[in-house]
C-alpha cells in the first residue's frame, strides 16, 4: 500500500508513498514504522528544542535540503517557536521552527522524508522565550586515516577531563563516523559561558595530546587526528538528535552507548547500529541518554 490515513494519538494523518525507497533497502514506511516505536525515549529529547529538519524527498540517493521555517501546508496542531535568524539566506529575520513535542509531530516530519533532525543545546519557552543552554555538547570528528576507534580514545581523556570539575559526561554515536559526548548543566548560564567552557576543553586536550587531538576548524590539521569540535555550543548551532536517522547507503542511527562499549571499541563496526538494532537497545538498556533529562545537574565552574 504507498498511502494511507491513519490517527496518531487523536490526529488524522495522510501517509503517502509507502512503499519508497528512502535508503536502499528502507522504505518510507520503515522510516516512519522506526520513529513510532523510538518515540518513547526519543521525544524528551526533542521536547521545547526547535528542530532543524533534513529532508530527502527522493531518498538518500537524491538531493537534501535543510528546512527550519514550518512549511505553509503544517498542520494547525503542531507545535511552532518563532525563533531569531539572523543572518538567514533566506532574507528572514525569524523563522517558525517545529517543536517536535508528540508523536503525531514526529510521524508527520517522518512522513515529509525529514530523515535527520537536529536540535540546539538549548530549548523554547515558556511562554515562548529562549532559554539558556542546559546541554553542553562536543562532537569528536576524526580525520582519516582515523576512524571512531581513535575518537573513543579520545572520548575517554575528555571524560576525565571533564570529571575534574565535577561532571559527568554520556556518550552518542553520531550515526556516522564520530562520536558526541553531552554534558548536562544548570541554569543560569549563557552561551558564551558553555561555548568558552568547551573550547577551553578542547584546547586543553590539544595540548597534552597534539598527535592525537586537535581544537582548531582547519580541515587540513585532522588527518589522522581527531578534531573536537566544541562551535556546537554557539545557540545557532544544532546537533543530530539522540536517536535519529543518518543519511547513508544503509539507516544508521545516532546511537547512545555505553563507556565500557566506547572502550571497548576496536574497529569502526562496532559501533554502527541499524534501527532494529536500536529499537533492541532500548528494549535491553532504556534510554542510556536519560541522565540528561533528570534534571540533576552542575553548574559551569
Amino acid at each position: 500500500m504507498s498511502g494511507r490515513q491513519v490517527e496518531v494519538d487523536g490526529r488524522r494523518l495522510s501517509l503517502s508513498n509507502l512503499d519508497k525507497n528512502l535508503y536502499p533497502e528502507f522504505t518510507k514506511g520503515e522510516v516512519i514504522d522506526y520513529y513510532a516505536r523510538i518515540a518513547p525515549v526519543m521525544l524528551p529529547h526533542l521536547k521545547d528544542r526547535p528542530a532543524t529538519r533534513i529532508r530527502w524527498p527522493e531518498g538518500v540517493d537524491g538531493g537534501k535540503f535543510f528546512e527550519k521555517n514550518a512549511p505553509s501546508h503544517t498542520p494547525d496542531w503542531v507545535r511552532t517557536a518563532e525563533i531569531p535568524t539572523p543572518g538567514s539566506s533566506s532574507g528572514r529575520e525569524t523563522a517558525d521552527f517545529v517543536v517536535v513535542d508528540d508523536l503525531p509531530t514526529l510521524v508527520w516530519c517522518a512522513n515529509l522524508a525529514a530523515l535527520e533532525l537536529h536540535v540546539p543545546q538549548w530549548k523554547v519557552g515558556p511562554p515562548g522565550g529562549l532559554r539558556a543552554p542546559d546541554l553542553v555538547v562536543f562532537d569528536l570528528d576524526p580525520g582519516a586515516p582515523a576512524t571512531i576507534v581513535e575518537a573513543c580514545e579520545v572520548a575517554g581523556l575528555l571524560r576525565d577531563v571533564l570529571a575534574e570539575d565535577g561532571f559527568d559526561s554520556y556518550p552518542k554515536t553520531s550515526g556516522k563516523k564520530g562520536l558526541h559526548l553531552y554534558v548536562p548543566i544548570k541554569e543560569p548560564n549563557d552561551a558564551a559561558r558553555t561555548s568558552e567552557y568547551a573550547k577551553a576543553a578542547a584546547q586543553r586536550l590539544a595540548s597534552e595530546h597534539p598527535d592525537l587531538v586537535v581544537a582548531k576548524m582547519e580541515k587540513r590539521l585532522r588527518k589522522g587526528r581527531v578534531f573536537v569540535d566544541w562551535s556546537q555550543n554557539n545557540p545557532a548551532k544544532t546537533t543530530v538528535a539522540p536517536y535519529s536517522l543518518r543519511a547513508a547507503s544503509s539507516p544508521s542511527v545516532s546511537t547512545p552507548i555505553t563507556w565500557d562499549e566506547l572502550e571497548s571499541c576496536g574497529d569502526a563496526a562496532d559501533l554502527v547500529f541499524s534501527p532494529d538494532e536500536v529499537l533492541g537497545r532500548v528494549d535491553k538498556h532504556g534510554d542510556l541518554l536519560e541522565p540528561l533529562l533528570d534534571g540533576r545537574r552542575r553548574a559551569l565552574p
